[in-house]
């Protein structure tokens, strides 16, 4: 009798849990960091095989609003006016019209949106159009670059040297850099970790002082099954392991790779990939998707935070429960990972192993 007792208590214990559990509020990103504005002019010249919708500032805070999420960095498609594949009389000038286009929707909302500057780094003007959008106050914040839509090949000297004076410039006016990694799938270029390692080895060095976030976790999307990314993540995810000096800077977003329909044997390897890089370095967007794993609670050094959220699918919760780790511990405004950890001190495994647990409970 007096064990039957205790089991009901214990399992009246385990209901009461289980229902505040449910009733707690779940966690939300912070902000969304890679989300495109699509303007008429740039709709227009993609054409309608690309099926883009207008999508301004009040679409995008209705999106934010919807998701409870406070903050989204917009970034420019000014670059689409630079590719190769078109041949534009009026170019700079269409380039320059559509960033300040988006610096004026993220103007819409202040404090609320941001916007990064967007250009080909290849083209003779992509210093003057850095320069120009460092001086504004819309776009003074950041860059976009998008490699596969310039047609960038980190195999060729020049456009690596062309590169290296773009992240250099970028650094030197405290600009964030937003990079598409991917090379272009069009044309077949070749994208795997010798890639990987001129990206770690060249570009990464010239900007030492700002925060270069690889956009897809180095793919495009959507999906997880583009096999030369892959390699160039495991190349950069080994190489952010290791600590090599390049990568202290470097950061990754998941938009439209990790989604919430992903195979499991996928979200197995984003989760290893996610505890190489260290998860605090590892971003969210769109908010569309609704398949974020971290996001970081502002914008700045690597010293901030990492403010996590519980993904909508039940097989990324779990992934997101094996990613957790190092540096790991509650705060007022949601469960924090720091990057880095302190210099010159060792967390405990008995306290790594209290701070998964606490996320965990957390989510």
């Amino acid at each position: 009798m007096r064990i039957h007792a205790r089991c009901l208590a214990a399992l009246a214990a385990l209901f009461l849990m289980t229902a505040a559990r449910a009733a707690a509020p779940e966690p939300v990103p912070a902000g969304d960091f890679h989300q495109h504005v699509f303007s008429a002019q740039a709709i227009a010249l993609a054409g309608p095989g690309a099926g883009l919708q207008p999508l301004d500032a009040k679409d995008v805070v209705a999106l934010l609003d919807a998701a409870g999420i406070r903050k989204g960095v917009l970034l420019s498609t000014a670059y689409m006016f630079g590719s190769p594949r078109f041949q534009l009389s009026d170019e700079l000038a269409r380039v320059r019209a559509e960033n300040d286009w988006t610096a004026a929707q993220a103007a819409r909302y202040p404090g609320r949106l941001v916007a990064l500057c967007g250009f080909n780094p290849l083209k003779a003007y992509a210093l003057a159009e850095l320069k120009r959008c460092a001086g504004l106050p819309g776009l003074k914040h950041g860059i976009k670059l998008h490699f596969g839509n310039a047609d960038v090949q980190l195999d060729d000297p020049a456009h690596v040297e062309k590169l290296r004076r773009v992240f250099a410039a970028a650094n030197a006016a405290r600009m964030a850099i937003v990079v598409h990694l991917r090379a272009n799938i069009r044309n077949g270029r070749a994208y795997g970790a010798a890639q990987a390692r001129i990206f770690l080895d060249r570009l990464m060095p010239a900007a030492p002082d700002v925060v270069v976030q690889v956009a897809h976790l180095a793919g495009s999307g959507p999906g997880f099954d583009d096999a030369p990314a892959r390699a160039v993540l495991a190349t950069l995810a080994q190489a952010a392991g290791r600590r090599e000096a390049g990568t202290r800077n470097l950061w990754f977003d998941v938009a439209s790779v990790v989604t919430p329909d992903i195979a499991p044997a996928d979200a197995a390897e984003v989760a290893r990939r996610i505890r190489q890089i260290g998860t605090a370095h590892v971003c969210t967007g769109p908010i569309r998707r609704r398949a974020a794993i971290c996001v970081r609670a502002t914008p700045g050094p690597p010293s901030c935070g990492c403010r996590w959220t519980t993904p909508s699918s039940g097989r990324l919760r779990q992934t997101c429960r094996r990613i957790s780790g190092n540096g790991i511990s509650r705060s007022a405004g949601g469960t924090t990972a720091h990057w880095p950890r302190p210099p010159g001190r060792r967390i405990p495994a008995a306290a790594r192993a209290r701070s998964r647990r606490a996320a965990c409970r957390a989510w």
